[in-house]
């Protein structure tokens, strides 16, 4: 069997503040030199915790105050990219002056903070299609897809018509991450999924560990043998103080390795954990997957595996972008009979190389991805 990883960057529609062409292919840490998007996710996401609170404080308002003017949000609801949507009671008053937050709390008022939307090309659409063609997986980990719908209409109608296969289960939940990009899978007859559980309530005190989910996809295999599947999309370098950014990442795979164990303890042996883990493999945040005594192995150290000569996943495909994997316990590490990496319909960014996919994709905009797609074979 083959199995994938690819981050799809969405299929139908994406947050117009991730579609930015300005965006930074690696994100600064002085924040002055972020694009428009970049700022606004930073904003949104900042804004929207501090919304949530109980209270708020003199302090907090003028936090709220400042995210608002940030996002454009000075004269009205709705901006270039976000709308505030005020179901019952009142946040805030505009004045000459500027705006006043009159809530002193969460029960005062019911809203939130919502980032707007806008299609993808339909070019990009099929080139990520071509991509699923030509890997040709039989279990895909798909990452940011808006939903399990968008990702059935894909299947069903633009896979098939670039010569695809169509994927007969088609597995996705909803995370928590309201920006439509959460994590799936697709697989094809005979390999279907026995059982899906979830860890999107896990925590760490009284915060959500994961971005987006961690689900276990347990697979039941032609030969009777069990598979599980971890699917993971961490938390992302794009926004956020890289301390704050550093601290999710490692708690996140912490808890991915506690899972990992905890499989392994049931007599579990096949397992694999894919997806964008948003950081390189001797990065201290997936030190807990990666080293600390994990017998957890990349495809990427299989003699086996078929390198282009670039380390990495994203991108330009240079070592520092190594952020894609395909993680096997010792089990299937050792059924491995090929693994590689799959370029074609990548954009490389301002300054790096296209690998187009068809000869006509000219285009950041019609690139399937900066993602790079990664597979492996099993004799399982």
């Amino acid at each position: 069997m083959r199995i994938a990883a690819f981050n799809v960057e969405n299929l139908f529609q994406r947050a117009r503040a991730l579609n930015q062409d300005d965006w930074l292919d690696k994100p600064g840490r002085d924040p002055s030199r972020w694009s428009a998007g970049r700022k606004a996710l930073d904003a949104h996401a900042r804004l929207n915790a501090l919304l949530r609170k109980t209270v708020y404080t003199k302090a907090d308002k003028a936090v709220i105050v400042k995210h608002l003017v940030e996002l454009g949000l000075q004269k009205s609801d709705e901006s270039s990219l976000v709308i505030l949507r005020k179901n019952r009671g009142t946040l805030l008053k505009r004045t000459k002056t500027g705006i006043e937050i009159v809530a002193n709390g969460r029960d005062e008022w019911i809203g939130w903070l919502e980032l707007k939307m806008e299609a993808v090309n339909e070019i990009a659409t099929q080139n990520t299609a071509r991509v699923l063609r030509d890997v040709d997986a039989d279990v895909v980990v798909v990452v940011e897809a808006e939903d399990r719908i968008s990702l059935t209409r894909f299947n069903e109608q633009v896979l098939e018509v670039v010569g695809g296969r169509r994927y007969d289960h088609i597995m996705l939940l909803d995370g928590n991450d309201d920006r439509g990009i959460d994590v799936g899978l697709i697989s094809r007859a005979p390999f279907a999924v026995d059982m899906l559980r979830t860890h999107i309530d896990d925590r760490s005190g009284k915060n959500r560990i994961f971005s987006r989910d961690c689900p276990e996809f347990h697979l039941r295999l032609p030969s009777g043998e069990g598979l599980v599947v971890l699917a993971n999309h961490f938390k992302s370098k794009g926004f956020g103080t890289p301390a704050e950014s550093n601290a999710k990442r490692r708690a996140q795979a912490r808890r991915v390795r506690e899972i990992y164990d905890g499989l392994r303890a049931q007599g579990i042996a096949h397992i694999a954990i894919l997806g964008d883990l948003n950081d390189t493999p001797d990065s201290d945040p997936l030190s807990p997957l990666l080293r600390d005594s994990s017998d957890l192995k990349d495809i990427s150290e299989h003699p086996l595996f078929e390198s282009d000569g670039r380390p990495g996943t994203y991108a330009n495909g240079t070592k520092s972008n190594k952020i894609d994997f395909l993680l096997l316990s010792p089990a299937l590490f050792a059924k491995v009979t090929r693994g590689g990496v799959s370029r074609q319909g990548v954009w490389g960014g301002t300054h790096g190389t296209l690998w187009p996919i068809l000869p006509e994709m000219k285009f950041a905009y019609q690139a399937a991805s900066d993602h790079a797609a990664i597979w492996a074979d099993l004799d399982i």
